[in-house]
């Protein structure tokens, strides 16, 4: 399968989502509804029947993890440096920039592609990358942001909770306690939860594409472009290069790359809105990130394959 044949579904269901939305056929409760759909109920069904059935000896692998994260915090702390010596402000006021260079969106882009690409035998390093993903950058940015007023703190910590029990990590972790145990669903049940996970990637990028029409390029295009090179060329290259000192191997190389190479998340702007500072440039960066990954995606692809 080539690079264009990969990406194309993927950009062309996105793209339905956007002018569905665009055009006003689909009003934002419609999405908001379909977006709900995907993500309380085929998503985790999905990551639920998967987990649940991965061989995690073969899975679990350390130098997966570290060739992710280790990058992954690398480019939170180059880019919070870069804020700072460039826009003289204390290291507290970047670090919702500093989100802005690493956080991926790993569920809407970085699964679909990988499945597209890969398939799905080959989502398991993505399902113990994902439920830590979120825990390790947003408790980085609200350490750094020292968010300790009465009002911000319980923001933060009611944000932290539902990070920890959000559908997505919920599912993981269950479908992991239920393989551990060794766990057998029904026939029935589990026909009926692949029921449900088929149309969790349709839905995912066409409610991806739908959320672009929301948020607009900010004022400050020259900082939006830089955190977006940041995040779909430095960050991929960092894994790139951590990947083949841990020695991965081909596959595990592609697949924690193309992770790096998603787009930056949506929830990076829900953070920045939370915390009353730059959501704005993030909501642009979310946007152009978004566009360009079309490009990073079939450049690391070719690159990896």
């Amino acid at each position: 399968m080539s690079v264009i044949e990969i990406v194309f579904p993927l950009l062309f269901i996105a793209a339905l989502g956007y002018g569905a939305c665009r055009s006003g056929w689909f009003s934002r409760e419609h999405i908001a509804g379909i977006s709900k759909f995907a993500f309380y109920v085929c998503i985790p069904a999905l990551l639920f029947s998967a987990m649940l059935k991965v061989p995690l000896k073969e899975s679990i692998r350390l130098p997966v993890l570290a060739a992710f994260y280790i990058p992954v915090v690398l480019s939170f702390a180059f880019t919070l440096l870069l804020a700072h010596q460039t826009l003289k402000r204390p290291y507290r006021d970047c670090a919702v920039l500093a989100l802005g260079g690493s956080y991926s969106n790993t569920l809407l882009v970085g699964l679909p592609v990988i499945m597209a690409a890969f398939g799905p035998a080959q989502m398991a390093s993505v399902f113990l990358i994902i439920p830590f993903h979120s825990a390790v950058l947003f408790g980085l940015t609200f350490a750094l942001s020292d968010n300790t007023e009465a009002e911000g703190g319980s923001r933060g910590t009611q944000l932290i909770k539902g990070l920890l029990f959000n559908p997505v990590v919920a599912s993981i972790g269950l479908g992991l306690i239920g393989n551990v145990a060794g766990l057998s669903l029904p026939t029935a049940l589990g026909t009926s939860l692949e029921m449900l996970a088929k149309p969790a990637i349709a839905c995912a990028l066409f409610v991806l594409g739908a959320n672009l029409n929301q948020y607009r390029l900010s004022s400050a295009f020259a900082l939006t472009a830089v955190l977006s090179a940041i995040k779909l060329m430095l960050l991929p290259l960092l894994i790139l290069i951590a990947g083949k000192l841990l020695g991965l191997t081909s596959l595990e190389l592609a697949v924690t790359v193309l992770l790096g190479a998603s787009p930056l998340g949506v929830n990076a702007y829900l953070i920045a809105a939370q915390l009353k500072r730059d959501s704005d440039i993030i909501a642009g960066a979310v946007v152009l990130s978004s566009m360009l990954c079309i490009l990073s995606v079939i450049f690391w692809l070719t690159v990896l394959t």
